[in-house]
């Protein structure tokens, strides 16, 4: 029988957030010995940093430009003609996915034979006009069950924190009650009453370590006792907003006060603890289901958080701790302990994950198959040389050129430009856009983005330069690919 699948999916969790990345704080025991017995991706990106748009490249091994979300905005259905979930049924899996889904409409199964849902807390659908079966409290598997386990008026608002806020407290309720463990629970159960005539893909997929930052107890203990690394301070780095001067609970232009900062990453910290070990217990039912030896496991993220760097917070922005995601597979009878150098995007993992189902490729994906890099196979094509990423949204509206070793960012709004020596800077704190021996390679990589940019509906090139302060958009209208 072919290989199982189960993709272990978080939300706005950053590449370098576990122990295998070399972050000096962040305990992951059991994410590093899927890296150290699996081939470990240290240079994957998400080309659009923020939930849904992620999502959409994640699902169709499309760039953004092509599923047509540049941003993000709620509310546009998704449409989409061919799908990862849909491809893998083709290829006689039975798919089934576990918690976030973030699509419209909200019961959007995208292709999976089932969806047991828990998109967290989103506001679009909370609103009092809201259609009663759109609404979270019905539709959503997790708060339905919560609600009829605890009562009507519990909520995870309950602690008071707001869904995109830095402001951290433990978890109120038994464990058991908090949404990453019942992910896993249900990933779980799931394993015990498949079909096990067919293989399964199943996508386990956390809303955590996204806001709120409420970890049980323990995992806010474990990080309260370290003396924590400060985020990185780039020479170029904004001051707070006079308007807002680092105060706003869920601003995205980071936190003034240095022990409410401090609070922040120990609860983000505690939240992917917390998420390595449920993660933990389903590695552990793999075993004991005696389908660990046959079954591919992968884990990513659809963005990071930037928790304080260079006076910001949330992701949508162009840095690493926004841009870069944790990436591992790990394959039955696979090489162990394989680290490459080589580019990756969320949009890769479609093709590859087909690939390895021996399934058909579509026609028309962006993404390309990292099969050669998981097996040593010869490869077809070309390693990719760049990766081109973006976020619409007013001042902090970007696009970006990154590679193995460089990166290159325009603002759309005001027209600056960054550039970043990520192999003596990896944590963007010397912006050389001035520096005349860089001159050069800054040039290369701007015409690369204005080859990128050539043709787009917004109008951000004229195919000879880079044109500031043209209207943005969240979702294109003239997009190929998609059917928005």
């Amino acid at each position: 029988m072919k290989p199982n699948i189960l993709f272990l999916m978080t939300d706005q969790m950053r590449g370098d957030c576990m122990g295998i990345a070399g972050h000096p704080d962040v305990k992951t025991p059991y994410l590093d010995s899927l890296a150290v017995t699996g081939d470990y991706f240290p240079n994957a990106y998400t080309a659009c940093p923020s939930c849904i748009a992620a999502r959409a490249s994640l699902m169709t091994g499309l760039d953004p430009r092509h599923t047509g979300r540049v941003g993000y905005k709620d509310g546009v259905a998704w449409n989409y003609p061919v799908t990862l979930a849909g491809e893998l049924h083709k290829a006689g899996y039975y798919t089934k996915c576990v918690g976030k889904m973030h699509v419209h409409p909200l019961r959007n199964n995208l292709d999976f034979d089932d969806v047991v849902l828990h998109d967290g807390n989103l506001g679009f659908y909370r609103r009092a006009e809201t259609p009663y079966y759109e609404n979270q409290a019905v539709a959503d598997d997790y708060f339905y069950w919560l609600k009829s386990e605890l009562g009507a008026d519990v909520d995870v608002t309950d602690t008071g924190i707001e869904c995109n806020s830095w402001v951290a407290r433990p978890w109120p309720y038994p464990e058991k009650y908090h949404p990453t463990n019942w992910v896993a629970s249900n990933a779980i159960d799931f394993l015990r009453k498949r079909d096990r005539s067919k293989p399964f893909f199943l996508y386990a997929s956390f809303v955590r370590p996204h806001p709120p930052f409420d970890a049980p107890q323990c995992y806010f203990d474990m990080y309260n006792q370290m003396d924590l690394t400060p985020p990185p301070l780039g020479d170029w780095a904004p001051p707070f907003r006079e308007s807002l001067k680092g105060c706003k609970y869920d601003g995205d232009d980071g936190i003034a006060d240095p022990e409410l900062l401090r609070q922040a990453q120990v609860g983000y910290y505690a939240c992917i603890t917390h998420l390595d070990h449920q993660i933990g217990r389903i590695l552990q039912a793999l075993e004991r289901e005696g389908c660990a030896s046959n079954t591919i496991i992968l884990f990513s993220a659809d963005h990071g958080e930037l928790l304080g760097d260079h006076h910001t917070y949330r992701k949508s922005r162009p840095y690493q701790g926004s841009v870069r995601v944790p990436l591992i597979f790990r394959l039955p009878n696979g090489r162990q302990g394989v680290i490459h150098s080589a580019l990756a995007g969320l949009q890769d993992i479609m093709p590859t994950l087909i690939e390895l189902a021996e399934g058909a490729l579509p026609e028309g994906l962006d993404g390309i198959s990292l099969l050669p890099e998981l097996t040593g196979a010869p490869a077809s094509r070309q390693p990719r040389e760049y990766l081109h990423g973006e976020h619409a949204g007013g001042d902090i509206g970007n696009q970006f050129i990154v590679t193995e070793r460089d990166k290159y960012i325009w603002f759309m709004e005001s027209g600056e430009e960054q550039y970043f020596d990520l192999e003596t800077d990896p944590q963007e704190c010397r912006n050389r856009i001035a520096d005349p021996a860089c001159q050069e390679r800054i040039d290369t990589l701007r015409k690369v983005l204005i080859a990128e940019l050539d043709g787009r509906e917004e109008g951000y090139t004229d195919g000879l330069r880079l044109i500031p302060g043209r209207p943005q958009k969240n979702v294109l209208s003239e997009t190929a690919g998609s059917a928005l």
